[in-house]
């Protein structure tokens, strides 16, 4: 059975339902959890709701403050043994039409800011000899999404990173995963309209959107010690959707 006594868990993009989920899935595991994000208020929600829940307000745009908030949140923890890069943003806009602002803003948001969690993060990793870092990343990194250049952009470079870095510390017994969600339930696609939303489920082999459990159980997998032979590696949480575009492809 998978247990995170005395593990020291950082999860970014906590306030949010993928990332909620995935803080209560380590709290009920038993883990030590610092969890982050940029609302106060949703952070506070959190702590009511989870009690056990050390919460700093961070923005991991702000480069130039992520080693900071590394030591913060290590020292909260008294160590860090997991990772879990789940903040992110979209910005969408048709190629001609997007700004190259908009670019740069996810670019450096998604994958960049992942990329220097990550990086201090192993700092503190190494000196422990034990490391796992879980990133998530999207089915559109693999597929491409109409009007999401920026974002599939920064997912699809989550994965190769994360394939980099997992080669240059795998001997250090520091592994690095991702997972790939696919279209999951949240308060964003509460909101489509029935017939867009039979129409993406139509897409789906299962036929129903995934939910932040469905993600969490993933993540907590690749941050136990039942995964400590996988590295490298994405887990696709998506239904079967990736399996039948792949399909598509080559039956077009």
């Amino acid at each position: 059975m998978i247990n995170f006594k005395n593990k020291k868990i950082l999860v970014t993009g906590a306030t949010g339902g993928i990332g909620r989920d995935i803080v209560k899935k380590f709290i009920s595991l038993e883990g030590n959890v610092v969890a982050t994000g940029t609302n106060i208020e949703k952070l506070d929600l959190l702590k009511k709701d989870f009690p056990k829940v050390n919460v700093i307000k961070f923005d991991i745009s702000d480069h130039s403050k992520i080693e900071e908030f590394i030591d913060n949140a290590s020292t909260q923890l008294t160590g860090l043994d997991i990772l879990i890069n789940n903040a992110g943003t979209n910005m969408d806009n048709l190629s001609l039409r997007m700004k190259e602002e908009e670019w740069k803003k996810v670019i450096d948001i998604n994958l960049t800011s992942t990329f220097l969690l990550s990086k201090y993060a192993i700092k503190k990793m190494l000196k422990n000899k034990y490391g796992r870092i879980v990133n998530i990343s999207s089915v559109v990194g693999h597929t491409g999404n109409l009007g999401q250049s920026n974002y599939s952009a920064s997912k699809a470079g989550i994965i190769g990173m994360t394939k980099s870095l997992a080669i240059e510390y795998a001997k250090k017994n520091i592994t690095l995963n991702c997972v790939s969600p696919g279209f999951i339930q949240s308060r964003m696609t509460d909101n489509i309209i029935e017939s867009v939303k039979a129409v993406l489920t139509s897409r789906i082999p299962m036929a129903r959107l995934g939910n932040g459990e469905d993600v969490a159980n993933s993540v907590a997998f690749l941050s136990s010690d039942q995964a400590s032979y996988i590295t490298g590696e994405t887990i696709h949480v998506n239904g079967g959707m990736y399996m039948a575009w792949q399909k598509r492809l080559i039956n077009y």
